[in-house]
């Protein structure tokens, strides 16, 4: 197994935060642009969000299909696969000449891309050790938003400083820098085991693990968590670009900057885990959430973007602790508990667009920010039940195991 501060842990979690970043990177690439394709293809607020909600929702269906093709083929080759397919999926986005073949292209990224996260979380709980486990997880983590910031912020440079068609194809240049290093570092897996495909086998490990009421909430609480987040930050975009800021796409794009708080504080989650509980670890988190989207109310730049540094740092120390929890409490089946994870917390992304379109549209920022704070009084129950979970654990451990 993989250890703690040897030279193959930082290889092997250097190599899968870099596939991470490149997720990210171009899933979250056209965000800061969503005002200029409203205005360029002539479509609504709501269907220019499509290009993140619809993106997120074909990530989450697929990771069905990849948990089955990473048992039979390995993570490995997964991971390459994916890597070189979201990037002919990124070229092929430069060149559309209407927003439905851009719609489409975003959709063959998305299917692509999906496959790098599911075999990367279960190269993680097969290889690592325990210990190492939960700060690799972290640091993957990290990645995610250090991949979601740079995309971004990209995105919205170039295009302010060429055109969004310069700006993907630069992306797209970008991938196949990261996918040398990725094909470079990652070293071979020792604990696979490849099994046949059998989807068939996927359904039934999936519905085990819904058929547990423990893990249901634990899924629930990645969902809604990445709902509120994508649609605040999907949505800021425009309340920013609006009366009485009227930002640039550079400074839309600059924005994202805040993530790299989330970048910090995925990796602080994991650390954190080793000396509390998981579930109060979420529970930091869902404050930070709660106060930093109440901020957003005050009508102020500085302090719009003081609350979205705290956004991120809330959300993505949460979102570590969460998906931490599954990987440690799933019995058996531990990829499809991990994949599981993903599916819902993407599928709850995507609903994003359409549950904030809705708010945006009749009652404005306040609405928005109103139907988040509902939806993190629902994760918090959740929270509460997860803790409930992990103190019967504590209370049933044996003595002498709690010693050892």
């Amino acid at each position: 197994m993989i250890e703690r501060k040897t030279k193959t842990f930082w290889q092997a979690t250097m190599a899968l935060g870099v596939s991470s970043l490149l997720i990210f990177a171009n899933m979250y690439f056209p965000q800061p642009l969503l005002p200029l394709f409203s205005d360029e293809f002539n479509v609504s607020e709501t269907t220019s969000s499509l290009l993140i909600s619809i993106s997120l929702f074909v990530l989450g269906v697929s990771f069905f299909l990849y948990t089955a093709l990473s048992d039979a083929y390995g993570r490995r080759n997964i991971i390459f696969i994916a890597m070189v397919l979201g990037t002919i999926g990124t070229v092929g986005i430069s060149i559309a000449p209407t927003f439905e073949w851009m719609l489409m292209a975003r959709m063959f990224q998305a299917a692509a891309l999906a496959g790098i996260p599911v075999a990367a979380m279960a190269y993680i709980s097969e290889e690592f050790s325990v210990r190492a486990m939960t700060i690799a997880v972290g640091i993957y983590i990290s990645c995610n938003s250090l991949g979601g910031m740079g995309g971004r912020v990209l995105s919205g440079v170039v295009t302010d400083s060429w055109d969004w068609r310069t700006a993907f194809i630069m992306m797209a240049i970008i991938n196949f820098l990261l996918f040398i290093v990725v094909y470079i570092l990652l070293p071979y897996s020792r604990q696979f085991q490849p099994r046949p495909f059998q989807l068939k086998e996927v359904f039934q490990n999936n519905l085990y693990h819904l058929a547990n009421p423990i893990m249901t909430y634990a899924y629930i609480i990645g969902g809604l968590h990445f709902l509120v987040f994508i649609g605040i930050f999907n949505f800021i975009t425009y309340y920013l670009s609006h009366e009485p800021f009227r930002v640039s796409t550079t400074i839309l794009g600059l924005l994202f900057l805040t993530y790299g708080a989330g970048t910090i504080s995925s990796t602080l989650a994991g650390r954190a885990a080793q000396r509390w509980k998981q579930t109060t670890c979420m529970g930091i988190g869902i404050i930070c959430m709660v106060f930093s989207i109440a901020m957003t109310l005050i009508p102020s730049f500085f302090i719009i973007i003081i609350a979205l540094i705290i956004l991120s740092f809330g959300f993505f120390f949460v979102h570590s602790s969460s998906s931490s929890w599954v990987t440690r409490h799933a019995e058996e089946a531990k990829a499809s508990a991990s994949g599981l994870y993903l599916t819902s917390y993407y599928l709850g992304g995507s609903l994003g667009s359409l549950y904030f379109g809705w708010l945006w549209s009749h009652f404005a920022w306040t609405g928005v920010t109103l139907g988040a704070l509902f939806v993190l009084a629902g994760t918090s129950i959740c929270v509460i039940l997860l803790n409930k979970k992990e103190k019967q654990e504590v209370e049933s451990t044996p003595v002498n195991s709690a010693v050892e």
